[in-house]
């Protein structure tokens, strides 16, 4: 059965929306990884979505949920590389402490914007499907399922060549792409003003 309507798909791209966010918030550079097999990807996404899976399932506190997404995603996720997607072409003319500076505070706005939205998906879990290269990334197909509502499919996006996990796809919508938006309309609203937009990202 196929789920309809705004309601299922506002929820379905919150679930998705909040993984990928706490995936940004956690992920820290680090030394790249050397270059993966399809198998390798499977196996990263399907270590990740048990953790996952244990979290969401874990009742513990908000705060702790968060902490334990960090941890998580620390190993996997490239936050510069989604935070820098997310920033789209305004970050080609910043300089290296304006970039420094977004990254940190991008972090800041995905914790407060998906932060609070775990305790809605208690009982969901996620199953690992199948894997695809494509190009330079492998596509890891997997089943979502949230109580109450029919499965759905996501994708996580890895980087073939380090290994990292820098994007998930919901109904063929690009998480990043999704924030590329957001962050591209803060922009417009402070003229273009990228000092002005990372100062209030930082506030909150």
């Amino acid at each position: 059965m196929r789920m309809m309507g705004n309601e299922t798909s506002m929820t379905r791209r919150a679930f998705v929306g909040g993984l990928a966010g706490l995936g940004v918030l956690a992920a820290m550079p680090g030394r790249a990884l050397a270059a993966i097999s399809a198998s390798q990807a499977e196996s990263l996404i399907g270590k990740v979505v048990r953790d996952i899976n244990s979290i969401i399932n874990s009742g513990a506190p908000e705060a702790t949920m968060i902490k334990r997404f960090e941890d998580v995603f620390a190993k996997y996720a490239d936050v510069n590389f989604i935070a820098l997607s997310a920033l789209g072409p305004d970050g080609r003319s910043a300089s290296a402490s304006q970039k420094s500076a977004f990254v940190k505070a991008f972090r800041a706005y995905i914790a407060r914007r998906y932060g609070s939205r775990f305790r809605e998906f208690e009982g969901g879990r996620i199953d690992v499907v199948s894997t695809t290269q494509v190009k330079s990334r492998y596509e890891v197909l997997t089943k979502t399922t949230l109580k109450g509502h029919a499965p759905f499919d996501v994708v996580f996006i890895v980087a073939a060549k380090n290994g990292k996990f820098i994007d998930m796809q919901v109904e063929g919508i690009s998480i990043v792409k999704s924030e590329r938006k957001e962050i591209g309309a803060m922009l417009d609203r402070r003229k273009g003003d990228l000092n002005q937009l990372i100062a209030d990202l930082q506030k909150g």
